[in-house]
């Protein structure tokens, strides 16, 4: 009989150990290496071999991984990356993925301890924006598909059963968000069947937060076109600059719309944790769902998005089948109704839930809402300096912990290839985006190992290169 348990396990074991001991080794030294470093094109090339028919000694493999992958990862733990909005992990979480590796539980159903701790991560994060204790929710691969889950359920409101088995058909459904809203939410409407045409982009004010009387007049015109508001999507972080919605009027304007509201808050949301920002996030909590990321300001390992939902009896409807092979029964390992798979796309599902769970616990809230002060003073230290240099300008409101920024005279490319040669020197990894028309330089202050001296240092940097 074959099996793929090793016939030694004491070597298998001694392997592990040196892989945690290098890990750990690792974290601890982030930040005396590289920020990032360009994959050579020998190491590329490494990954277009055929499908090998033989297997390789772990340890051989162990030795590729320190070879050939571990350099050329993204860089998003090291303190001086500060480029999109990536979180820095955590060691617990860490040690949380070998456990839930080592359970490799199915998590999209039936009844085991992992989907108990599923449950408590959803009742924490509903606790945390401040939604009814019967919300309720699943955990996913990120905001893309919390924001796809969303979207499904304000369908289904709009269309009820009909429109899980028919379809959208000819409905005139219309969906309002900021212009400044994730790509992620026009594509959600694109994969649930609506058409990503169904969004309207609603302008901006000077704080980046949609126009309200352009929402209203958007709202009427459809009406008056014979089309149905059925979602409003509020954004709490926009991924340019950190704007926050306001939310509180948002869900006035669904209300009496009788239309879904949804808050887009993949990692502005957790600015609740914060009790110097949350007010920030004021009517998040009258949201009819929430998606977020415990993957960016909590700091947990990717991946590890949430959707929320008000309503328990809507996200059920929306998502739940009946099939003889995979019914819930009233006792045994098939109770436990309902599963994570009736509140979501996913019937196969890792153990996600352990290292967020693993996270709180470890840290808990007070912590990490620390660390969202935290950054954001950083930005505020990043965005002080820049408006004390003659050769920096500052090119967006700094309403969180992202910082919009340009070298005054520098034309596009000459941003490009500043930003560029941060990243490839491996001294520092901000990003770019458009401000009004411009490309500005970002920087995203996410990491919890982010410290004063890597913003003056990067300040200083470029002031040396212009």
């Amino acid at each position: 009989m074959s099996t793929l348990d090793p016939a030694d396990w004491s070597a298998l074991r001694a392997l592990g150990h040196k892989m945690l001991d290098d890990m750990v080794d690792h974290l601890a030294g982030l930040r005396d290496g590289p920020v990032w470093r360009p994959m050579p094109g020998v190491v590329r090339q490494g990954f277009t071999a055929p499908l090998p028919s033989q297997g390789a000694a772990p340890e051989v493999l162990y030795g590729r991984f320190q070879a050939e992958i571990q350099p050329y990862i993204t860089g998003n733990l090291h303190p001086r990356f500060m480029g999109w909005v990536h979180g820095g992990g955590n060691p617990v979480s860490m040690l949380a993925e070998l456990l839930a590796g080592a359970m490799n539980a199915n998590c999209g159903g039936r009844d085991h301890a992992g989907i108990a701790v599923e449950r408590q991560v959803i009742a924490w994060a509903a606790e945390m924006l401040g939604m009814p204790p019967e919300t309720s929710g699943v955990l996913l691969t990120g905001s893309s598909m919390a924001n796809f889950v969303a979207v499904l359920c304000a369908r289904y409101k709009a269309l009820g059963q009909a429109g899980r088995q028919n379809g959208a058909g000819g409905a005139k459904l219309t969906a309002y968000a900021s212009a400044g809203v994730h790509r992620c939410v026009p594509g959600a409407l694109d994969m649930a069947g609506l058409g990503s045409n169904a969004l309207r982009r609603i302008p901006v004010d000077a704080n980046f937060q949609m126009d309200i009387a352009a929402l209203r007049e958007a709202i009427a015109a459809d009406k008056a076109a014979g089309r149905t508001p059925f979602l409003i999507v509020g954004t709490a972080g926009t991924v340019d600059v950190g704007a926050f919605d306001n939310l509180g009027v948002l869900a006035d304007i669904a209300a009496a719309e009788n239309a879904w509201f949804h808050v887009d808050g993949a990692f502005g949301a957790l600015a609740a944790l914060s009790s110097t920002l949350k007010p920030a996030t004021a009517g998040i909590e009258r949201a009819d769902s929430v998606a977020f990321d415990f993957h960016k300001w909590a700091q947990v390992t990717y991946d590890a998005g949430c959707v929320l939902v008000r309503d328990p009896a809507m996200q059920l409807a929306t998502f739940a089948q009946a099939t003889s092979y995979l019914a819930a029964a009233p006792r045994g390992l098939a109770a436990g109704a309902p599963w994570p798979c009736d509140l979501g796309p996913d019937l196969s599902r890792g153990f996600r839930a352990l290292k967020v769970w693993m996270t709180l616990s470890a840290y808990g809230s007070a912590a990490l809402g620390g660390i969202v002060d935290d950054t954001c003073t950083l930005a505020q230290r990043l965005a002080a300096q820049i408006k004390a240099s003659p050769k920096l300008e500052l090119l967006a409101p700094v309403k969180l912990n992202i910082v919009c920024f340009g070298v005054a005279g520098f034309t596009d490319t000459q941003t490009a290839d500043l930003v560029a040669d941060l990243q490839e020197e491996g001294l520092f990894a901000p990003s770019t985006t458009i401000i009004n028309g411009r490309l500005a330089i970002r920087a995203a202050i996410v990491n919890h190992r982010t410290l004063p001296e890597d913003i003056d240092a990067l300040v200083t940097e470029i002031l040396r290169r212009v």
